[in-house]
């Protein structure tokens, strides 16, 4: 005789192992009542957002020294300040595009939103995927820059031999910083408040201090430099004219594409617009203006720094360009090494925090394409802590593929990084161009012509990128993009198509379509996962209950009937339905039909499940219930339900007060 287990009481009820880890590693979880908006100030609003766009001056001038000094030599120091001269005028273009940008449209989602208001959800895909691919790279480039800044400060205070070591454990340093990343986020840590834009302000002090020390040392007679010719560094090239020949201009947009890297992070404040205060557009404006303003000075002070100093990069990209000028700028004093640890453990805070930012924007992105259907809708789901976790899992996962194919190396990484942020740049100055067209007030003519002008710059940056940067790592991104477009656009058909084959039911849907009530109840076993589906079907009081066995083996078959007879279920009479060529689901399928259209019967198909262990449940157990249910879901007056039953842990556990909870007889 079988019978069913006692029921504990609900505080009784055990908790799946699963969830008792990710409790124990995320803490308790949050509800959704503390969820709410925090507005940030403006000094606040800038420490926050504008970690990743000011971070950039860290590596920005290092990167166009990394092309120019094997091919012109020691040319290459001169060729650095045009070169940052025209990223400035490109900066300050599209500081004066984005300024429109955050006051036309003050809700988060910047590129996305402006495209998607002015040519629709399906051309606003572009400026998704590529935001999308923005933050990815992001992640990968300044966890693996601020990587680069403390292996750096190690270099120069202890640098030997034994340091190359290091070196080669990069990869695993910046790894280790975004799982670290993955798991403050999954536990909720929200990038608003003081904490927060600490590690920005304490960046800027470092950098001022760096760029003023530099200076002062060099207007009071120190013209001194280092040495372009110490081991390890990226060899000169031979030839120092190498501007009068032809290969020149392609050295020198190879350069400029990579010095475009100092760029990102500029739509920062217009992906988070939402979080100023009332009112929100000029606050964000006057945000964006301070934060390209900083941005453009400490590019143009490392730059003209390298200029003086004469700052190389190394082949192994430690010690870096920023931290070379620290070591001249400071000298060997105790004070001087006191500033030199103060910029660069600053610097790795601030590309650290870059990075972080990227997990703040990549869900809230993630989950505003999903809200339109491009996305899988799992991603609008906000997990344990009150963040985003399917998106923050996601984000890390294809970050760190990224980090692992290019080794962390940040000159690999470069080549990937500013297609996918000039690419959503072209769009906000697309959009704004079309919603000054259709407005047409104020000084709409100025801003159209403004914003056209932004849209075609940033267009040319990304083609100049994806060109010379292509045999460099660039072709990923121009492959991955139009693949990414199609995805998502595919993404949004297939719920198109299934909310309208969910909205296509004739006018009497509604009413019964049969007067007879039939429940089929399958049997394959005589246990306690029949038992309890048996007592399902008789509370509901139908017409009918069919107990079926589908017969593949006689000899099972007749066992199975000889241990029905002999239980307390023998009452029930259990028909076997043969099914000689083994495909059960095909057997029961043609067996529901087939009563369905004689009788004119809506049949109930109940399907008992016994769940195991997830993981080697799924390898030493078939998952036949789903298989049928999903196979007589598509007939007209058939629903198949599947009463599960855990069979994972031991039901003896279960009773509240000791004793037995299951036994058989």
């Amino acid at each position: 005789m079988l019978s069913s287990p006692a029921r504990p009481p609900a505080a009784a009820l055990p908790e799946s192992p699963g969830y008792r880890v990710k409790k124990h590693l995320l803490g308790t979880p949050l509800v959704t009542e503390q969820l709410t908006a925090e507005r940030l100030s403006n000094p606040i609003a800038l420490g926050v957002l504008a970690s990743d766009c000011i971070s950039s001056m860290a590596y920005g001038s290092e990167q166009m020294l990394v092309v120019l000094i094997p091919a012109i030599g020691v040319a290459a120091f001169t060729a650095l300040i045009p070169l940052t001269a025209a990223i400035l005028c490109v900066l300050l273009l599209l500081t004066l595009s984005y300024r429109d940008v955050v006051m036309a449209y003050t809700r988060a989602g910047g590129s996305y939103v402006v495209a998607r208001e002015n040519f629709g959800p399906r051309v606003a895909q572009v400026a998704a995927v590529a935001l999308l691919i923005d933050y990815i790279v992001t992640v990968a480039v300044q966890a693996a820059a601020g990587t680069d800044a403390l292996v750096s400060l190690i270099h120069l205070l202890w640098g030997d031999a034994r340091l190359t070591a290091l070196d080669d454990n990069k990869l695993f340093i910046t790894v280790g910083v975004v799982l670290l990343l993955c798991w403050g986020n999954l536990r909720g840590i929200r990038e608003a408040g003081r904490s927060f834009a600490l590690p920005a302000y304490l960046f800027m002090s470092a950098m001022a201090l760096l760029i003023v020390t530099g200076f002062t040392r060099f207007l009071l007679g120190d013209h001194s430099r280092i040495d372009v010719h110490t081991p390890g560094m990226v060899g000169l090239g031979g030839d120092t004219h190498g501007f009068f020949y032809g290969a020149s201009l392609l050295i020198l947009l190879r350069a400029f594409a990579n010095g475009g890297s100092s760029l990102t992070g500029l739509e920062a404040i217009s992906n988070g617009v939402s979080v100023f205060r009332a009112p929100q557009g000029p606050n964000a404006r006057r945000t964006m203006v301070a934060m390209s303003c900083i941005l453009g000075t400490g590019v143009l002070g490392v730059s003209l720094l390298a200029h003086i100093t004469h700052a190389t990069p190394y082949v192994a990209q430690t010690p870096t360009v920023v931290s070379q000028e620290a070591s001249w700028a400071f000298g060997d004093s105790w004070y001087g090494t006191a500033g030199l640890v103060f910029v660069q453990l600053a610097t790795a805070l601030i590309l650290y925090m870059g990075a972080n930012t990227s997990f703040n924007g990549f869900p809230f992105l993630a989950s505003f394409v999903a809200e339109d259907s491009f996305l899988p809708r799992q991603l609008t789901r906000r997990g344990h802590r009150l963040a985003f976790s399917n998106g923050i899992i996601v984000l890390t996962v294809v970050s760190l593929a990224l980090l692992f194919a290019t080794k962390g190396s940040l000159n690999s990484l470069v080549g990937l990084y500013a297609i996918g942020v000039f690419s959503g740049f072209t769009m906000a100055g697309a959009g704004l161009v079309r919603h000054h067209w259709r407005a047409r007030d104020g000084r709409w003519r100025a801003k159209l012509a403004l914003n056209g002008l932004a849209c075609g710059v940033s267009l040319l940056v990304a083609l100049i990128f994806a060109v010379t940067k292509f045999t460099e790592g660039a072709w990923v991104v121009v492959l991955v993009f139009p693949l990414g477009v199609w995805a998502l656009i595919k993404v949004n058909q297939r719920y198109r198509e299934e909310a309208a084959a969910l909205a296509a039911a004739p006018a009497d849907a509604t009413l019964p379509g049969a007067s007879t009530q039939v429940m089929y109840l399958l049997v394959d076993r005589v246990d306690l996962a029949v038992i309890k589906a048996i007592r399902y079907a008789r509370a509901l009081r139908p017409a009918e209950i069919r107990a079926v066995h589908v017969m593949v083996d006689a000899q099972e078959a007749k066992r199975l009937a000889a241990q029905w007879n002999r239980t307390e279920v023998g009452d029930l009479p259990l028909e076997m339905v043969e099914c000689p060529d083994r495909r059960i689901s095909r057997a029961v399928l043609e067996l529901v039909d087939r009563r369905v259209r004689e009788q004119r019967a809506q049949v109930t198909l109940l399907i008992p499940e016994r769940n195991y262990s997830p993981v080697l449940g799924r390898l030493l157990h078939r998952r036949t219930a789903d298989h049928i249910a999903r196979a007589v879901g598509r007939l007209p007056d058939v629903v198949a339900t599947i009463v599960p039953f855990d069979v994972a842990e031991p039901h003896e556990k279960r009773a509240p007060d000791g004793s037995a909870a299951a036994r058989r007889t």
